[in-house]
């Protein structure tokens, strides 16, 4: 495989995020500053030892990584706190050429501070709105059931999220443990999200292999699957989802900060990618894996060899797999021919600045995950 030599800027290309989490896409700074003022003491993994050392290998360390995640949650109380978080995911998202975003947001978890799950959303949305005229970035929102808790819960907030269905919520989500909660039995809340509209945009094929992916497909007739990366275990998936066009937010950061993978060299984006699978590259949770969008498209240019007009097919494809209205999205189409049309500057100092890079992120990814892998994917648990 041969390495890109383009130096067109990652930041300057225009593109979509489809799968950033409310909470982990708080600043490491921002969950300091805000436990500080809240007199909260923080574990040492959200301190000094941050990012932390993470694996979802086992239950154990699944637990591990959710009570970090319930850590951080814990210091949002506030309406400024809520302000401050969508208003910083907007303009880091801004600075990497991000200009349409999805968050993904379980109300549940923020119900008792801010007087229940419905004022949760109307100040997620209102904070939403200003974030977007003040970056640029239009933020709209997934509201995300969890797979861990009743079905009918998950219907509770299918009826939340159709109330707001166009006004700004564009889809309904299943998140948490895959391995817990068999999909099909929130099929009637991914039935209320259809009829108002949303797209059904469930995590599958993360944590488990293509017989989650396949019940997501069947069976919440999702349109977007979040992960998704081990569909490659089955060929027959993989032409399936190239077929209907089934766009994968794939995480390649997370996916190895979880164990998933031993590196990032061995996340299957240029599988899928060659393959016809739309890719939607995005950054999960950067509180506590350490990167954010724009590393995993300098992963794909200086690791996955891709060059600069795959690079722009990446981000129409993860224009195309969003919620955005016929206009945006084809503005943003046009900015990204834009980008491809101006001039690369290139060099073998560039190529082999690029190639540092690569090698400089895989092993920053490696660095963050606990799982002995010993070269081998390990079946872990989300």
């Amino acid at each position: 495989m041969s390495l890109p030599l383009s130096d067109r800027s990652l930041s300057a290309l225009p593109k979509a995020h489809l799968h950033l989490h409310f909470t982990g896409s708080m600043r490491h700074r921002t969950v300091l500053e805000l436990a500080d003022e809240q007199g909260i003491r923080l574990p040492e993994s959200l301190t000094v030892d941050w990012p932390p050392t993470l694996s979802a290998a086992d239950e154990k360390g699944w637990f591990r990584f959710q009570r970090l995640y319930d850590i951080a949650r814990s210091v949002v109380r506030s309406e400024a706190a809520v302000r401050r978080l969508v208003r910083e995911a907007a303009e880091d998202d801004a600075a990497e050429g991000s200009r349409w975003l999805e968050l993904q947001v379980d109300p549940s978890g923020y119900a008792s501070p801010f007087g229940g799950i419905t004022a949760f959303v109307d100040l997620v949305l209102d904070a939403a709105r200003a974030a977007s005229g003040d970056t640029g970035v239009e933020v709209r929102l997934v509201i995300a059931a969890n797979r861990t808790r009743h079905p009918l819960d998950a219907r509770t907030l299918a009826r939340l999220a159709a109330q707001y269905a166009g006004r700004g919520v564009v889809g309904f989500g299943l998140s948490n443990d895959e391995r817990r909660g068999d999909a099909l039995s929130f099929a009637k809340a991914f039935q209320i999200a259809e009829r108002a509209g949303l797209l059904a945009v469930p995590h599958g094929g993360e944590l488990r292999g293509p017989d989650s992916v396949w019940s997501c497909l069947h069976g919440l007739k999702a349109r977007r699957l979040g992960h998704g990366v081990r569909s490659v275990e089955d060929p027959q998936l993989v032409a399936h989802l190239a077929e209907a066009g089934v766009t994968l937010e794939v995480c390649p950061s997370s996916n190895v900060s979880l164990g998933l993978f031993g590196s990032l060299a061995d996340v299957p984006v240029r599988q899928l990618f060659d393959a016809g699978v739309p890719i939607s590259l995005a950054a999960d949770d950067p509180l506590l894996f350490g990167s954010r969008l724009l590393t995993q498209y300098e992963a794909a240019r200086t690791i996955y060899g891709f060059g600069d007009d795959h690079l722009a097919e990446l981000a129409r494809m993860s224009v195309r797999g969003s919620a955005a209205p016929d206009d945006v999205r084809r503005e943003l189409l046009a900015g990204i021919d834009t980008w491809l049309a101006s001039p690369p500057r290139v060099s073998a100092e560039g190529a082999a600045d690029q190639h540092g890079l690569g090698l400089q992120l895989d092993a920053e990814a490696r660095q963050h995950t606990g799982a002995d892998l010993g070269g081998e994917r390990q079946q872990v648990r989300r």
